[in-house]
């Protein structure tokens, strides 16, 4: 004889029914037809951006990136301990994490509540994933930039250098380029502001703040953070319209533009 009840049996069903139903949607083809304003609108922010990313990290790295460094205290220095509690605010493993568990346990506890209730949860799970998709995806590129660019971190080589590049190092000390700190904060920050509005400056004073961070903890140059930005934002966007043309807690409207549901 089965130990397991009827409501447990109903409850795994349920869990299976949801579970397919909350993944299976993102990797099914658009339900919204290829959009060519949209293309476009995305193509021409992502150029911009692309643009004065690169202007600006050339800029930094050229005039200020070795005079910031010298202007920071130095590595172990005691009065530092408060940025370093906050720095890990940013760390792309926990932040991981935290928007894997809020997936995870959102889409167990859907089948437990009327199909109303259901409903709301299942659309918070979309965002979630859509911020777990965003970090991850932000997260991955900037790794293989990291071993790609090869840059040292500040005085790594024993002066400030803003030049110290080993292309393919493979090791922490050439990691500086893209800072993943500010992947992590800047792609999460966009992400939660593309669903919630009005949580744009709360997000915006975050990401800020994990970016003095990484300066003051003397872990990047002023370049290294910018660069992070960039990468953050476009995968965020990227993510963000591989959602809006299935209609997954958005849309794209007429002009172009992508808002959310």
């Amino acid at each position: 004889m089965s130990s397991e009840t009827p409501s447990s049996s109903s409850y795994v069903a349920q869990l299976a029914m949801v579970g397919k139903f909350s993944l299976g949607r993102l990797v099914r083809r658009p339900q919204t037809a290829p959009d060519a304003a949209a293309w476009r609108h995305l193509s021409r922010q992502l150029l911009l951006l692309g643009a004065v990313g690169v202007g600006t990290i050339l800029l930094l790295m050229l005039a200020f990136d070795a005079y910031e460094i010298g202007l920071m205290p130095a590595r172990g220095t005691p009065s530092l301990w408060p940025w370093r509690i906050v720095t890990e605010f940013g760390q792309d493993e926990y932040v991981i994490s935290v928007l894997a568990v809020g997936v995870v346990v959102t889409i167990l506890i859907a089948p437990l509540w009327p199909e109303a209730t259901r409903s709301r949860l299942l659309n918070f799970a979309t965002h979630m994933q859509y911020f777990f998709f965003a970090v991850v995806t932000s997260v991955l590129a900037a790794q293989v930039l990291k071993y790609i660019i090869g840059r040292g971190r500040p005085f790594v080589g024993g002066k400030a250098n803003a030049f110290n590049f080993d292309p393919f190092n493979g090791t922490p000390a050439y990691f500086s380029m893209p800072s993943a700190h500010a992947v992590t904060a800047v792609a999460l920050a966009f992400a939660v502001a593309a669903v919630w509005p009005r949580l744009r400056i709360p997000m915006f004073i975050y990401a800020v703040i994990i970016v003095v961070s990484r300066l003051v903890l003397l872990a990047h140059h002023p370049s290294d953070v910018v660069a992070g930005a960039v990468v953050g934002l476009v995968c965020a966007m990227l993510v963000r319209y591989w959602f809006a043309a299935r209609r997954l807690g958005f849309r794209l409207s007429k002009d172009g533009r992508i808002v959310p549901r």
